[in-house]
């Protein structure tokens, strides 16, 4: 079974992309890996997922900040949150066509539902729901104790994973929780007060769960990424602060691959100043 190889193995690198500007997205699509740097122009790398060998450039006209990007094979688009205008970019793949519509909130991590629809993780404790044209489709209110939250997917059984907490802000909790598919109540959840422990975070800011429910989560200060159980048991250690330059802000998982893609950038006098993507086979 694909848990079985999950649970054996352990995160080995099998290739880096070349530092530059701070990585705020990296996701694929097909036979493409596609990388969004902090540049003054906002564009998308794209690259050969065998060679890794960069294609061409997507251009995303009247971005301002970028906060994450992912991928929807169905509608074959990219999304991109946009922090500062508080907007979603859609950008086709194909031809490289662009649209944006507005979220009224700050936009976080994003990810795409089993029913192609995107979610956006919201500022304000929210996560909504649109159509992949704009439509708003939901909007759910997490509980009072989920603050901070940073990066919301939804499972196959209409549960939502998320995970939350700040260190800048002083949260006193910074964990992963399983919520109930309308978002009131949470389930299961790994962590709590922040730490170095293997039952603890300090930053679990991006999430990536794989077609057996097993939910990986990058700890940004204590530099790894730790794989749940589907109930958010502690399973192991994927990636060690060893196999990283800096620090480990986003995931993406290439399920057919075996493939996970983790932005790793340097946090430095309060702003971060460079990134590069790291892949490894898991």
């Amino acid at each position: 079974m694909m848990w079985a190889r999950l649970l054996c193995a352990v995160g080995q690198v099998v290739h880096t992309l070349p530092d530059g500007p701070t990585v705020f997205g990296v996701t694929s699509l097909g036979d493409e890996v596609f990388v969004l740097r902090d540049k003054k122009r906002g564009e998308v790398e794209v690259y050969d997922v065998i060679t890794y060998r960069l294609l061409h450039c997507l251009h995303v006209a009247n971005s301002r900040g970028f906060s994450d990007m992912t991928s929807c094979e169905h509608y074959h688009c990219v999304y991109i949150a946009d922090y500062v205008v508080r907007c979603i970019h859609r950008v086709d793949v194909q031809g490289g066509a662009a649209t944006q519509w507005p979220v009224n909130d700050e936009p976080g991590g994003l990810s795409v539902n089993e029913a192609h629809n995107l979610l956006v993780t919201c500022d304000v404790c929210k996560v909504k729901e649109f159509s992949s044209h704009g439509d708003l489709l939901r909007e759910l209110t997490l509980p009072d104790n989920v603050i901070n939250p940073w990066h919301t997917i939804q499972l196959t059984t209409g549960q939502y994973i998320v995970c939350h907490g700040s260190s800048a802000r002083g949260d006193a909790v910074h964990r992963v929780c399983l919520m109930t598919a309308d978002c009131s109540e949470i389930l299961h959840s790994h962590g709590g007060q922040p730490g170095s422990d293997t039952g603890q975070y300090n930053v679990p800011f991006h999430l990536a769960v794989d077609d057996n429910e097993f939910v990986f989560v990058s700890d940004i200060n204590n530099r790894r990424v730790t794989l749940l159980s589907p109930t958010l048991n502690y399973t192991r250690q994927v990636v060690s602060s060893d196999k990283l330059k800096w620090e480990p802000y986003l995931l993406h998982l290439d399920l057919q691959r075996r493939r996970l893609y983790i932005a790793d950038n340097e946090w430095k006098d309060g702003e971060w100043k460079a990134g590069r993507v790291v892949v490894f086979n898991v």
